[in-house]
């Protein structure tokens, strides 16, 4: 195939890697010193003690690049807008669009089975902006399960996992997913299939929503956060709120908070990419993992009073800092 990555960073510096090594062609999209380090050295990463380095295009811009059979976005969420106007020209009818990001995506509701069907979040896409540029049939949906940073521009360190959950977003199969799901697992990643995409996105999410802010507004590790009592129930009362959620748009979780917190709190200390973008001075994806779960909670008529809680503190904080 022919690849283009939109964020080189952690995630699609580490996708890149994979597919360009496993013999596709790949672009990516890039600028500052991540393009120049690219230009200079290819794209790099660590991972169990070694070093692979694969060549590969580096443009600032499309123009500098060939239209893909499969676009990668993997930035950040408030980077999405940027990158959905930058990349609208390289999208022929056939570009698979696979999205490797956090939160909730701005074609969470392209299903016709399901409550709020064609609703759009100003959360995530007020402008319109993104649906626009990216036409909503060329989208996959990606659930990325790894976890990899970034040691210097163009240089990605996998640490653990190679998950990718892919699917279709109106729901159910077809030959193009099971074509990329093929190509996924002959690059070494281990792909699966899901007919219900938007179940495996919120499950994360559920996940995630709490420890990301909470980590953000404390400077603690994930441990810290849940072995305090009042601190992991404050977490948990969020959860109970996207649970209620998730019963009204047809997306339930059957898992308690606590089972949740367990299975976190197994992975011992660890430092949220919330936390480690507060660190770097980095914008943070506030809106994909928190204000668009109140904005849903407002379409259904949901009181979330702690998620507004949550959202309206680490709002606070991030604007003190310049990073929302």
């Amino acid at each position: 195939m022919k690849v283009c990555v939109v964020g080189a960073g952690a995630i699609g510096g580490w996708m890149g890697v994979k597919l360009a090594h496993a013999g596709h062609a790949v672009g990516v999209l890039a600028r500052g010193a991540t393009l120049a380090a690219i230009q200079a050295n290819g794209l790099q990463m660590v991972s169990g003690g070694e070093t692979l380095r694969v060549d590969v295009t580096a443009s600032a811009n499309a123009a500098g690049l060939e239209t893909p059979d499969l676009l990668i976005i993997a930035v950040k969420a408030p980077g999405l807008r940027d990158a959905a106007l930058s990349v609208k020209s390289l999208i022929s009818p056939n570009t698979i669009v696979l999205t490797a990001m956090n939160g909730v995506p701005w074609w969470f509701f392209d299903r016709a089975d399901r409550p709020l069907n064609g609703t759009s979040l100003t959360s995530i896409d007020a402008t319109g902006d993104v649906n626009s540029s990216i036409p909503a049939g060329n989208v996959i949906g990606c659930v990325v399960h790894a976890a990899c940073s970034v040691d210097a521009p163009g240089v990605i360190r996998h640490k653990m996992g190679q998950r990718l959950i892919v699917g279709e977003p109106g729901g159910g199969e077809s030959p193009r997913l099971a074509s990329l799901h093929r190509a996924l697992i002959a690059a070494g990643f281990e792909s699966e299939l899901s007919t219900d995409i938007q179940r495996e996105v919120w499950f994360k999410l559920w996940g995630n929503m709490t420890m990301n802010p909470v980590s953000a507004i404390t400077g603690a590790t994930t441990d810290k956060i849940l072995d305090d009592p009042l601190v992991r129930e404050f977490c948990s009362n969020v959860m109970r709120e996207a649970q209620a959620i998730g019963n009204k748009i047809g997306i339930p979780i059957e898992q308690t908070p606590d089972a949740r917190h367990d299975v976190t709190r197994k992975l011992g200390a660890m430092k949220t990419s919330m936390l480690q973008d507060v660190e770097a001075n980095k914008g943070i994806e506030l809106d994909a993992l928190v204000a668009a779960v109140a904005e849903i909670g407002q379409r259904v008529d949901l009181p979330t009073p702690y998620t507004d809680a949550m959202l309206g503190m680490t709002r606070l904080m991030a604007r003190g800092r310049g990073l929302y």
